[in-house]
Protein backbone atom coordinates (compact mmCIF):
# COMPACT_ATOMS: atom_id res chain seq x y z
CA UNK A 1 0.00 0.00 0.00
CA UNK A 2 0.96 3.86 -0.91
CA UNK A 3 2.36 5.89 1.86
CA UNK A 4 0.53 9.15 1.97
CA UNK A 5 3.39 10.88 0.59
CA UNK A 6 3.84 8.59 -1.87
CA UNK A 7 0.40 8.86 -2.78
CA UNK A 8 0.49 12.62 -2.77
CA UNK A 9 3.83 12.67 -5.05
CA UNK A 10 2.38 9.97 -7.82
CA UNK A 11 -0.90 11.70 -8.17
CA UNK A 12 0.94 14.78 -8.78
CA UNK A 13 3.16 13.53 -10.88
CA UNK A 14 0.66 11.52 -13.35
CA UNK A 15 -1.31 14.90 -13.66
CA UNK A 16 2.11 16.81 -14.62
CA UNK A 17 3.16 13.76 -17.30
CA UNK A 18 -0.52 13.92 -18.46
CA UNK A 19 -0.35 17.76 -19.20
CA UNK A 20 3.01 17.44 -20.91
CA UNK A 21 4.29 14.16 -21.46
CA UNK A 22 8.16 13.76 -22.59
CA UNK A 23 8.68 13.07 -26.31
CA UNK A 24 8.31 9.34 -26.89
CA UNK A 25 6.73 8.37 -23.62
CA UNK A 26 3.36 7.73 -22.35
CA UNK A 27 2.85 6.60 -18.65
CA UNK A 28 0.34 5.87 -16.22
CA UNK A 29 -0.47 4.03 -12.86
CA UNK A 30 -2.40 0.95 -12.84
CA UNK A 31 -6.12 2.02 -11.63
CA UNK A 32 -5.58 -0.56 -8.73
CA UNK A 33 -2.33 0.49 -7.57
CA UNK A 34 -0.70 3.73 -7.63
CA UNK A 35 2.64 2.18 -7.01
CA UNK A 36 3.07 0.33 -10.04
CA UNK A 37 3.05 2.21 -13.36
CA UNK A 38 2.90 1.02 -16.85
CA UNK A 39 4.60 3.56 -19.54
CA UNK A 40 4.89 2.69 -23.52
CA UNK A 41 7.89 4.25 -25.15
CA UNK A 42 7.51 5.17 -29.13
CA UNK A 43 10.98 3.63 -30.98
CA UNK A 44 12.42 7.32 -32.01
CA UNK A 45 13.02 8.10 -35.77
CA UNK A 46 16.54 7.36 -37.06
CA UNK A 47 17.17 4.38 -34.76
CA UNK A 48 16.47 0.38 -34.94
CA UNK A 49 13.62 0.94 -32.76
CA UNK A 50 11.92 3.22 -35.34
CA UNK A 51 8.16 2.79 -35.07
CA UNK A 52 8.51 0.14 -32.12
CA UNK A 53 6.01 0.26 -29.27
CA UNK A 54 7.50 -0.71 -26.12
CA UNK A 55 5.62 -1.43 -23.21
CA UNK A 56 7.19 -1.68 -19.81
CA UNK A 57 6.55 -1.12 -15.90
CA UNK A 58 7.91 0.72 -13.19
CA UNK A 59 7.40 -0.61 -9.11
CA UNK A 60 7.45 2.10 -6.56
CA UNK A 61 8.48 1.07 -2.97
CA UNK A 62 6.11 3.04 -0.52
CA UNK A 63 8.83 5.16 0.45
CA UNK A 64 9.32 6.77 -2.86
CA UNK A 65 10.10 9.41 -3.78
CA UNK A 66 13.40 8.46 -1.24
CA UNK A 67 14.18 5.48 -2.39
CA UNK A 68 14.00 4.51 -6.29
CA UNK A 69 11.93 1.91 -8.21
CA UNK A 70 12.63 -0.83 -10.31
CA UNK A 71 12.36 -0.82 -14.30
CA UNK A 72 11.31 -3.49 -16.25
CA UNK A 73 10.14 -3.68 -20.21
CA UNK A 74 7.78 -6.24 -21.31
CA UNK A 75 8.07 -6.12 -25.38
CA UNK A 76 10.58 -7.82 -27.01
CA UNK A 77 12.90 -5.61 -28.57
CA UNK A 78 16.46 -6.83 -28.87
CA UNK A 79 17.78 -4.16 -26.13
CA UNK A 80 16.91 -5.39 -22.76
CA UNK A 81 15.75 -8.85 -21.50
CA UNK A 82 11.87 -9.08 -20.76
CA UNK A 83 10.59 -8.97 -17.78
CA UNK A 84 13.72 -8.54 -16.28
CA UNK A 85 14.90 -5.57 -13.30
CA UNK A 86 17.47 -3.28 -15.25
CA UNK A 87 20.59 -2.33 -14.07
CA UNK A 88 20.45 1.74 -13.93
CA UNK A 89 21.40 4.29 -11.86
CA UNK A 90 17.57 5.66 -11.64
CA UNK A 91 16.35 2.04 -10.66
CA UNK A 92 16.41 0.14 -7.49
CA UNK A 93 19.86 -1.31 -8.58
CA UNK A 94 21.40 2.25 -7.02
CA UNK A 95 20.10 3.81 -4.03
CA UNK A 96 22.90 4.99 -3.27
CA UNK A 97 22.93 7.30 -6.91
CA UNK A 98 19.54 8.09 -6.78
CA UNK A 99 18.07 11.46 -6.42
CA UNK A 100 14.40 12.26 -4.62
CA UNK A 101 13.75 15.04 -7.03
CA UNK A 102 14.20 13.36 -9.75
CA UNK A 103 10.40 12.19 -11.46
CA UNK A 104 8.60 9.18 -13.65
CA UNK A 105 9.27 11.82 -16.66
CA UNK A 106 13.11 11.80 -16.03
CA UNK A 107 13.34 8.43 -14.83
CA UNK A 108 11.65 7.38 -18.42
CA UNK A 109 13.98 9.42 -20.16
CA UNK A 110 16.80 8.15 -18.92
CA UNK A 111 15.45 4.55 -19.86
CA UNK A 112 15.06 5.62 -23.33
CA UNK A 113 18.19 7.79 -23.38
CA UNK A 114 20.09 4.58 -22.30
CA UNK A 115 18.06 1.95 -24.89
CA UNK A 116 19.08 4.00 -27.96
CA UNK A 117 22.84 3.65 -26.76
CA UNK A 118 25.39 0.66 -26.80
CA UNK A 119 25.83 0.50 -23.16
CA UNK A 120 25.67 -2.77 -21.50
CA UNK A 121 24.51 -3.35 -18.05
CA UNK A 122 22.71 -6.12 -16.09
CA UNK A 123 19.22 -6.99 -17.84
CA UNK A 124 20.67 -5.82 -21.12
CA UNK A 125 21.16 -8.07 -24.14
CA UNK A 126 23.12 -7.72 -27.52
CA UNK A 127 21.59 -8.14 -30.95
CA UNK A 128 21.91 -7.16 -34.35
CA UNK A 129 20.23 -3.36 -35.49
CA UNK A 130 18.11 -6.27 -37.80
CA UNK A 131 16.71 -8.08 -35.34
CA UNK A 132 15.78 -4.48 -33.52
CA UNK A 133 14.08 -3.35 -36.62
CA UNK A 134 12.41 -6.67 -36.95
CA UNK A 135 11.14 -6.62 -33.59
CA UNK A 136 10.25 -3.11 -33.72
CA UNK A 137 7.90 -3.96 -36.49
CA UNK A 138 6.33 -6.50 -34.74
CA UNK A 139 5.70 -4.73 -31.32
CA UNK A 140 2.60 -3.07 -31.94
CA UNK A 141 0.68 -6.89 -32.88
CA UNK A 142 2.66 -8.50 -30.66
CA UNK A 143 1.37 -6.12 -27.63
CA UNK A 144 -2.42 -6.70 -29.01
CA UNK A 145 -1.96 -10.73 -29.18
CA UNK A 146 0.66 -11.60 -26.73
CA UNK A 147 0.51 -9.02 -23.30
CA UNK A 148 -2.28 -9.34 -21.41
CA UNK A 149 -1.28 -6.20 -19.73
CA UNK A 150 -0.85 -3.65 -22.22
CA UNK A 151 -4.24 -4.73 -23.59
CA UNK A 152 -5.81 -3.95 -19.83
CA UNK A 153 -4.36 -0.56 -19.46
CA UNK A 154 -3.81 0.86 -22.53
CA UNK A 155 -6.91 -0.16 -24.42
CA UNK A 156 -7.05 2.98 -26.57
CA UNK A 157 -4.13 2.32 -27.87
CA UNK A 158 -5.35 -1.67 -28.74
CA UNK A 159 -7.89 -0.08 -30.87
CA UNK A 160 -4.70 1.76 -32.54
CA UNK A 161 -3.06 -0.89 -33.21
CA UNK A 162 -5.79 -2.65 -34.70
CA UNK A 163 -6.65 -0.12 -37.06
CA UNK A 164 -2.54 0.81 -38.05
CA UNK A 165 -1.88 -2.74 -38.55
CA UNK A 166 -5.02 -3.48 -40.88
CA UNK A 167 -3.69 -0.46 -42.69
CA UNK A 168 -0.33 -2.03 -43.45
CA UNK A 169 -1.79 -4.91 -44.50
CA UNK A 170 -3.66 -2.97 -47.09
CA UNK A 171 -1.03 -1.14 -48.29
CA UNK A 172 1.50 -4.12 -48.59
CA UNK A 173 -1.32 -5.93 -50.32
CA UNK A 174 -1.71 -3.24 -53.13
CA UNK A 175 2.16 -2.74 -53.49
CA UNK A 176 2.28 -6.78 -53.99
CA UNK A 177 -0.87 -6.26 -56.61
CA UNK A 178 0.68 -3.59 -58.68
CA UNK A 179 4.31 -5.32 -58.72
CA UNK A 180 2.52 -8.24 -59.70
CA UNK A 181 0.58 -6.19 -62.59
CA UNK A 182 3.58 -4.44 -63.23
CA UNK A 183 5.79 -7.54 -63.83
CA UNK A 184 2.75 -9.48 -66.12
CA UNK A 185 2.77 -5.99 -68.02
CA UNK A 186 6.52 -6.66 -69.10
CA UNK A 187 6.50 -10.25 -69.63
CA UNK A 188 3.31 -9.39 -72.37
CA UNK A 189 5.45 -6.47 -73.46
CA UNK A 190 8.87 -8.62 -74.17
CA UNK A 191 6.51 -11.18 -76.09
CA UNK A 192 5.31 -8.58 -78.32
CA UNK A 193 6.06 -9.69 -82.32
CA UNK A 194 8.36 -7.69 -84.37
CA UNK A 195 6.60 -4.90 -86.07
CA UNK A 196 7.88 -5.33 -89.64
CA UNK A 197 6.46 -1.81 -90.56
CA UNK A 198 8.73 -0.23 -88.55
CA UNK A 199 11.45 -2.05 -89.33
CA UNK A 200 13.27 1.33 -91.22
CA UNK A 201 12.94 3.41 -87.81
CA UNK A 202 15.45 1.42 -86.33
CA UNK A 203 19.41 1.80 -86.22
CA UNK A 204 20.72 -0.65 -89.13
CA UNK A 205 22.45 -2.99 -86.28
CA UNK A 206 18.66 -3.52 -84.79
CA UNK A 207 17.35 -4.11 -87.94
CA UNK A 208 19.60 -6.72 -88.68
CA UNK A 209 19.22 -8.25 -84.94
CA UNK A 210 15.90 -8.66 -85.10
CA UNK A 211 15.99 -9.96 -88.84
CA UNK A 212 17.98 -12.50 -87.72
CA UNK A 213 16.17 -13.09 -84.43
CA UNK A 214 12.79 -13.61 -86.64
CA UNK A 215 14.62 -16.03 -89.20
CA UNK A 216 15.63 -18.53 -86.31
CA UNK A 217 12.79 -18.46 -84.68
CA UNK A 218 10.63 -19.24 -88.26
CA UNK A 219 13.39 -21.81 -88.75
CA UNK A 220 12.54 -23.36 -85.36
CA UNK A 221 8.59 -23.39 -86.60
CA UNK A 222 9.02 -24.82 -89.82
CA UNK A 223 11.99 -27.37 -88.41
CA UNK A 224 8.71 -28.70 -86.08
CA UNK A 225 6.32 -28.72 -88.59
CA UNK A 226 8.38 -30.62 -90.91
CA UNK A 227 8.84 -32.83 -88.17
CA UNK A 228 5.52 -33.65 -87.20
CA UNK A 229 4.74 -34.12 -91.11
CA UNK A 230 7.93 -36.92 -91.23
CA UNK A 231 6.43 -38.63 -88.19
CA UNK A 232 2.96 -38.94 -90.05
CA UNK A 233 4.35 -40.15 -92.98
CA UNK A 234 6.18 -43.01 -91.50
CA UNK A 235 3.10 -44.17 -89.90
CA UNK A 236 0.95 -44.19 -92.61
CA UNK A 237 3.62 -46.18 -94.60
CA UNK A 238 4.65 -48.51 -91.97
CA UNK A 239 -0.03 -48.92 -91.72
CA UNK A 240 -0.10 -49.82 -95.70
CA UNK A 241 3.04 -51.97 -95.37
CA UNK A 242 1.37 -54.32 -92.79
CA UNK A 243 -1.90 -53.96 -94.51
CA UNK A 244 -0.29 -55.06 -98.09
CA UNK A 245 1.32 -58.17 -96.21
CA UNK A 246 -1.84 -59.17 -94.71
CA UNK A 247 -3.02 -59.51 -98.10
CA UNK A 248 -0.62 -61.19 -99.55
CA UNK A 249 -0.38 -63.76 -96.66
CA UNK A 250 -4.13 -64.14 -97.00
Amino acid sequence: MASRQSQKRLTKEYKTIQSTPPPYINAKPNDENILEWHYVITGPQNTPFEGGQYHGMLRFPTEYPFKPPSISIITPNGRFACNTRLCLSMSDYHPDTWNPAWSVATILTGLLSFMTGDESTTGSINTSPNVKRRLAKDSKAWNIKENQRFIKQFPDLVKENRESIALQQQKEELEQRELSNASGKDLNEDEKPIDLQNMDLLDPEDRARLLVEQERDSHIENSFGFQQITVFGVIVAAFLAAYFNFIRRG
